[in-house]
C-alpha cells in the first residue's frame, strides 16, 4: 500500500510540475510574439511598397531593377524579402539559412546601411553568398518596408501583399513555412 501511494503522489506532483511548465511556456511564447508584433509594427498592411534599387546579382554584375519588376521575373508564387546589413552578427548567423532557401524560392536580399554596391558585391564574394542583393545605402527602402532593425524577413504574396514579418533571427523552417502559408493561403 505503501507503494502505491508514493506514485500516487508521485504522479500528482509530475502533473502538478506539468501544468506549471506549460504555463511558463506559455506565458514566453506570449512574451515572444507580443516583441515581434512590437518590433513589426511599422511593416504596412496590404500592398508591397515598390522601390527602385541597385542590385548585385549571384555573378557579381550589377543592374537597376524595381520590387515590381523583379516579381514579375516570378510570376505566381510568394517571394521572400530579407534585409540584413554586413555588419550584423545575426544577420551572419542567418546566411547559410537564407543561401538554402534561395535555392528553392526567389529571394531578394537587400543590404542595409552595408556601403556602396561594390563594397557589398565584395562581401557576397567573399562570403560566397549567391543572393540577388538589392543596395540600401540609407536604409531608405527597409523603412519604406516598416523595418528598422535588421535581419528582417518579409513574404510578399502573389497578390503583392506583404505577409508574415519578422525582425530578429528567423530560423530557415520558419522562413519556408511563412512562404508556404503565403503560397496556400
Amino acid at each position: 500500500m505503501a507503494v502505491t501511494a508514493r506514485l500516487s503522489a508521485f504522479a500528482r506532483s509530475l502533473r502538478q510540475r506539468w501544468k506549471s511548465h506549460l504555463l511558463s511556456l506559455g506565458l514566453l511564447l506570449a512574451v515572444l510574439l507580443g516583441v515581434q508584433a512590437w518590433q513589426t509594427r511599422d511593416v504596412p498592411s496590404g500592398s508591397a511598397p515598390d522601390f527602385t534599387a541597385t542590385v548585385v546579382q549571384p555573378d557579381g554584375s550589377f543592374g537597376q531593377t524595381t520590387l515590381s519588376q523583379w516579381r514579375a521575373q516570378h510570376p505566381g508564387q510568394p517571394v521572400a524579402l530579407h534585409v540584413w546589413a554586413e555588419w550584423c552578427p545575426i544577420c551572419r548567423a542567418e546566411e547559410g539559412s537564407v543561401t538554402r532557401l534561395s535555392r528553392d524560392w526567389p529571394v531578394l536580399t537587400i543590404a542595409m546601411q552595408s556601403g556602396r554596391a561594390e563594397q557589398v558585391a565584395g562581401v557576397l564574394a567573399q562570403r560566397q553568398l549567391p543572393w540577388a542583393t538589392a543596395i540600401d545605402p540609407r536604409g531608405a527602402t527597409a523603412r519604406q518596408l516598416g523595418f528598422k532593425a535588421v535581419p528582417a524577413f518579409v513574404v510578399v504574396d502573389a497578390q503583392g501583399d506583404l505577409r508574415g514579418a519578422t525582425v530578429g533571427y528567423t530560423t530557415e523552417i520558419g522562413m519556408r513555412l511563412r512562404l508556404w502559408w503565403a503560397r496556400w493561403w
